[in-house]
């Protein structure tokens, strides 16, 4: 594998990148515009009625953030006729067939001059209605691919998804593509013609029925569950443009936030469990570096799963006493200004175990507040509903991540690391620019100097 200079890559290409508005997608844009100002365009598909509707995106949910400062700076007076001449908007669906790009003259445009392509649209909630998942997730991708097929300069398509595709797999699980219809327990039978059939039934059915709008999103939750179990399925920087910028509460953050703000008093999963963290620039550089090695390649399919789990472990303790110690020291203060204190949290091991803390701990109480309730006419008819709710809330949490509190598997990296590999040996690769080996991360500064304030600093509210 011979690799050029990414930053002579990047020179004079037109680049569209799906997901314009997302997480990953600004941090690639702001990479892009700091280091290399002469790329040619960068194409942003944003989901808009408009070119109107999509410029207000740009600038509210992409430009208007933090993250661009640095950028900002460097260029000075000069940011906004760079991002003028470089950035233009697309408004379009990823849902769509021709990714919702209405506007002929554009798509011709497009399929003209196209270098790369970067599929980041994506929804990763863990608790998303199936016919949104459906939609964006795997008919999106399929459109992309669609898409991709009619831009004659095409150099590479980039397609970028969460590493959890392999939901309860244990052990060593390998950078291996999955193949159309192919399942993890083995089923036969997954069509996602079929699947979109059954999704369009059940929404008719529902609008048959008079359903509301929550009864609605809460019946294609539950199907999403449903179809998902039936085939066996169940993100800060590090330094880059400066470290610990983050947007949205993601998986291990939220439980961050529960514990500074007093609100997470146990922990449900395997404490000795390693957890695959890497940071968004470091998958925004292995994004670079790989587009570099399959520009005008045969079609490889090549997986990189960029992680930490095979050669930079951190566990669950580990990041347990780092948010001990950091909010010891540094505490969430509430409302009133008063600081809220910390401990250690009560450590579950198991499902059954949880089951017992949540009866003794709450359920029984709600038990004996409902008596009260009936006695004094109903008079705490909103505490009762209020506090069983939020149980319920829990409990469904609970069944949605438990795949993940228990996760045992290890991300092999082979792929990665002989692209890491090759880069280093290139002579022409930027490294310092391009870097993405997890071995560099001292996990313990990382966690105390750079992500948790990082999380402090731009996620609490």
């Amino acid at each position: 594998m011979k690799l050029e200079s990414v930053l002579q890559f990047l020179e004079n290409k037109t680049i569209l990148v799906t997901g314009g508005a997302g997480f990953l997608a600004k941090i690639f844009v702001e990479k892009v515009l700091r280091v290399q100002p002469n790329v040619k365009k960068l194409h942003l598909l944003l989901r808009a009625a408009d070119a109107k509707s999509a410029t207000q995106r740009l600038h509210s949910e992409v430009l208007g953030k933090e993250l661009f400062r640095v950028v900002k700076e460097k260029y000075g007076p000069n940011f906004s006729s760079l991002i003028s001449e470089k950035v233009t908007v697309v408004p379009g669906d990823i849902t769509c067939e021709d990714l919702g790009v209405a506007d002929l003259d554009l798509r011709e445009q497009l399929w003209a001059q196209i270098d790369v392509i970067v599929n980041l649209a994506a929804t990763t909630n863990f608790d998303e209605r199936y016919d949104v998942a459906l939609g964006v997730n795997t008919y999106g991708a399929k459109y992309v691919i669609e898409f991709a097929k009619k831009c004659s300069q095409l150099m590479v398509l980039v397609h970028v998804s969460t590493s959890y595709v392999s939901g309860e797999t244990e052990g060593l699980i390998k950078e291996s593509p999955y193949r159309m219809g192919e399942t993890l327990n083995g089923a036969s039978g997954l069509d996602i013609d079929a699947e979109k059939s059954i999704v369009e039934e059940k929404l008719d059915e529902l609008r048959k029925d008079g359903a509301s709008e929550k009864e609605t999103r809460v019946a294609m939750k539950e199907l999403g569950i449903k179809r998902a179990k039936v085939y066996g399925w169940p993100n800060t920087t590090y330094k880059e443009p400066f470290p610990g910028w983050a947007e949205g509460v993601r998986t291990v953050d939220s439980l961050l936030v529960g514990y500074a703000t007093g609100k997470l008093t146990c922990f449900l999963g395997d404490i000795n469990g390693v957890v695959d963290m890497i940071p968004a620039d470091m998958v925004v550089n292995s994004m670079m570096v790989a587009m570099v090695a399959h520009a005008n390649q045969p079609p490889a399919n090549a997986i990189y799963q960029v992680g930490s789990s095979v050669r930079n472990p951190v566990q669950y303790s580990s990041l347990q006493d780092y948010g001990l110690r950091y909010f010891t020291q540094n505490p969430w203060r509430n409302k009133d200004g008063k600081p809220i204190k910390v401990g250690k949290v009560t450590v579950l091991k198991s499902m059954a175990s949880f089951r017992r803390y949540m009866a003794i701990r709450y359920l029984m109480w709600l038990k004996g507040l409902e008596l009260v309730n009936t006695a004094f006419c109903h008079s705490f008819n909103d505490t009762c509903s209020n506090l069983n709710r939020k149980l319920q809330f829990v409990m469904r949490l609970v069944e949605l991540y438990r795949p993940y509190l228990f996760f045992k598997g290890i991300f092999d990296d082979t792929n990665t690391e002989k692209l890491r590999a090759a880069a280093r040996e290139s002579g022409s690769v930027e490294t310092d620019l391009f870097y993405f080996d997890p071995k560099c991360i001292d996990w313990e500064g990382y966690a105390m100097n750079t992500h948790i304030p990082g999380v402090v600093k731009y996620v609490f509210k």
